[in-house]
C-alpha cells in the first residue's frame, strides 16, 4: 500500500446523471479545502482493477463515500448499485486490519435511509446532503471543520461557480459524452483547483 499524501481525498460516488451537480460540488468543496480529488474513473488500462482500486485509496489520507443512490437501475436488467457500498468496506476493512489514520465519511441525501440500506453501519453518523448543491458544499465543510482555515460557504459556491461554467468547455474539448470519462475528470480536478486557489487567499500557499 503506497503512502498517503495528506493532501489528497479518494472521491467514491456513483457516475451517472442524476449525480453531475453533486459530483462537480464534491471536485469544488474538495478543492476549497487544498484537497486532490482521485477517483476510479483515473483507473484507465489492463491492470487488475480492485488491486488499483485498493492502491488508490491507500494513497489518500481522505474518503467520501456517497451512498445516496440506492435506486434500481432502469436499464434493463433493473439492478442496485453496489459499487460505492463495496469500497466504503474495501475502506473499513483496510482500517481494521491496519490501521493507517485514513479518515473516511459517509454522505446521504436522506436522513435515517442509511440505517436500512446498510444496517452494519449503525452507530456511523452520515453527513445529510439533501441531495442539493449547497448541501454537498455545507456537508463538505462540516466534515473538514477540524481542516484548519475553513473557506466560507460563498467561496465554496463560487468555486462550485467556475467549475459549472468550465464543465461543458472541457467535455466539449474533449469530445466526451459525459463528465464521468478519464480526461475530463483529470481537467475538472484542476479547473477546481485553479479557481479555489483564485477564489480562497493564502490557499495557494
Amino acid at each position: 500500500m503506497p503512502r498517503a499524501r495528506r493532501d489528497s481525498a479518494f472521491l467514491n460516488i456513483p457516475y451517472d446523471r442524476q449525480r453531475q451537480g453533486s459530483f462537480l460540488a464534491y471536485l469544488a468543496g474538495l478543492a476549497s479545502f487544498g484537497l486532490n480529488t482521485r477517483a476510479t474513473l483515473e483507473l484507465t488500462g489492463g491492470e487488475r482493477r480492485l488491486d488499483r482500486i485498493y492502491e488508490l485509496i491507500g494513497s489518500c489520507r481522505y474518503s467520501f463515500h456517497d451512498l445516496s443512490r440506492v435506486q434500481l437501475d432502469r436499464r434493463p436488467p433493473a439492478t442496485p448499485r453496489f459499487n460505492m457500498p463495496f469500497e466504503l468496506g474495501l475502506v473499513v476493512g483496510w482500517q481494521k486490519a491496519a490501521p493507517s489514520g485514513h479518515i473516511w465519511f459517509v454522505f446521504e441525501s436522506v436522513p435515517h435511509r442509511l440505517q436500512k440500506s446498510l444496517s452494519d453501519l449503525n452507530g456511523t453518523d452520515p453527513f445529510i446532503d439533501s441531495g442539493t448543491i449547497d448541501g454537498v458544499l455545507r456537508e463538505i465543510r462540516n466534515a473538514l471543520a477540524r481542516r484548519g482555515e475553513l473557506p466560507t460557504a460563498s467561496q465554496m459556491r463560487q468555486v462550485f461557480d467556475d467549475l459549472g461554467s468550465a464543465a461543458s468547455e472541457i467535455k466539449r474539448r474533449a469530445g466526451a459524452r459525459s463528465l464521468f470519462e478519464a480526461r475530463v475528470f483529470t481537467e475538472l480536478v484542476v479547473a477546481a483547483r485553479r479557481s479555489a486557489e483564485r477564489v480562497i487567499p493564502g490557499l495557494a500557499h
